[in-house]
């Protein structure tokens, strides 16, 4: 199965279990790698013949804009769930980052995948 992917989207949210992340907006991190057959649209070229990526992103940047998460264990099934069935994708690992949670880390992040991969 071929993969559409999109990697770094960053999007500023309430996310976190303690007071004052519930005050502030923190960037998060979304890398979505998503099972699709392009085979069709590298022949007609056409952008209805495929997974259009841009309407997939500006989706899940709404749904983040607006939502408030405690763990970025929920805010990732959330997002999951849009993307396999809102855009009928059949199987998508994604990984949502926190960057700069834990002090001395670069980052902290949750992979999942869900769906079938055919």
């Amino acid at each position: 199965m071929d993969r559409v992917l999109i990697e770094g989207m960053i999007v500023k949210t309430i996310i976190g279990i303690y007071d004052w992340e519930r005050e502030i907006k923190q960037p998060v991190r979304l890398d979505i790698e998503m099972a699709w057959d392009i085979s069709t649209a590298g022949k007609s070229d056409n952008i209805n013949d495929t997974l259009d990526y841009k309407s997939v992103a500006k989706r899940l940047e709404s749904f983040i804009l607006s939502a408030e998460f405690g763990l970025i264990e929920a805010l990732a099934e959330h997002c999951a769930n849009i993307v396999l069935h809102e855009f009928s994708v059949p199987w998508l690992r994604l990984k949502v980052s926190k960057p700069g949670a834990v002090s001395g880390s670069e980052n902290v992040a949750v992979l999942i995948e869900r769906g079938t991969l055919k």
